[in-house]
């Protein structure tokens, strides 16, 4: 393994929602049963894009 060169890297864009774009997500997942797939991958959505705004 050598070392990991970032130039060159393209980090994907961070879509921005407004808020209240995210209260009316959090509503709707709200709805949701806990055990629901889409739940789950929210959450990893989540982490995906904690993860773009670091590479920016």
């Amino acid at each position: 393994m050598g070392d990991s060169d970032r130039s060159g890297h393209v980090c994907p864009p961070v879509v921005e929602y407004t808020s209240a774009d995210q209260a009316r997500a959090a509503a709707e997942v709200d709805m949701l049963p806990e055990a629901a797939m889409v739940v789950r991958m929210l959450s990893d959505y989540a982490v995906l894009r904690d993860q773009a705004r670091v590479c920016e």
